[in-house]
């Protein structure tokens, strides 16, 4: 019999797509003025919002703003950890003015907030499980922001190279699980850096190349519901035999700018 798991209720910020399109191409996934169907990433969004109601989780919105599409991808904007609030520095000049709207947005809601003199892409590559800070590095974040995050939270910080452009962040390749295992896709790391993660997770899960592009490692655990990308057939497979309960959400307008899930939901660790 699987172990059985148990939900911790969540606190999450996101953003309505207000303004979500493609204009640009700042990851592999994106292809310049490709046509954004509206109307389905609404729909899409909203089921994703209901459903972690329907689960018990509390979700509050930052107003999106005209003129930046990615936005919606409020997973980038921050890292919190205990009411601690380390604040973006995007590398892409297109979505540097969402940093001082998210900050503007903590603030408000009572938090300080400590911005990353280096480049740093918030839970995009920061992915804090086990008291440590998972940190990817390759194509966004770098490794001086590693640092900055460990001084910051006085957590150690685990620096994981990403060597896949389609994996541009570490939330494309790795989720966690619960308070002790994640998930991961093992090509998208470095030999080294997939030997870490094997040394400190010998029980992780593994998941294929097929379920990595179906966006199914940019997925959303309170421990025991796992909300995922449908496409991600064998990874729910898995998810189901170890006792976890596969929440099947379709994401996949927000696909088209190299974006799911997880992309869409800010934890707030309070």
């Amino acid at each position: 019999m699987p172990p059985s798991r148990l939900p911790r209720p969540r606190r999450y910020l996101v953003c309505e797509p207000r303004y979500f399109d493609v204009r640009y191409a700042i990851n592999p996934w994106m292809r310049e003025n490709t046509e954004v169907d509206l109307d389905l990433a609404r729909s899409q969004w909203d089921t994703l919002v209901a459903t972690y109601r329907d689960l018990g989780h509390t979700v509050e919105t930052v107003a999106p703003e005209p003129g930046l599409p990615d936005m919606v991808f409020a997973a980038n904007s921050v890292l919190v950890v205990e009411g601690r609030v380390f604040g973006s520095r995007f590398h892409a000049p297109q979505r540097q003015p969402e940093e001082a709207l998210y900050a503007a947005w903590f603030k408000a809601a009572g938090f300080d907030v400590q911005q990353s003199l280096a480049v740093c892409e918030g839970e995009g590559d920061l992915v804090p499980v086990r008291g440590l800070v998972l940190a990817g590095t390759g194509f966004r974040t770098t490794t001086d922001a590693h640092r900055e995050v460990q001084e910051f939270f006085g957590m150690p910080t685990i620096s994981l190279q990403l060597v896949d452009p389609y994996f541009y962040h570490l939330d494309t390749a790795l989720f966690v699980l619960d308070d002790e295992n994640i998930a991961y896709y093992p090509d998208a790391f470095s030999p080294g850096s997939r030997e870490v993660l094997q040394r400190l997770f010998p029980q992780a899960l593994t998941a294929t190349r097929e379920d990595a592009t179906a966006f199914g490692l940019n997925s959303v655990s309170d421990g025991q519901h796992v909300l995922v990308a449908p496409g991600a057939t064998a990874l729910i497979a898995q998810l189901t035999t170890h006792g976890y309960l596969p929440v099947p959400v379709d994401l996949s307008e927000f696909h088209k700018a190299g974006g799911g899930i997880k992309c869409c939901t800010q934890e707030i660790r309070a």
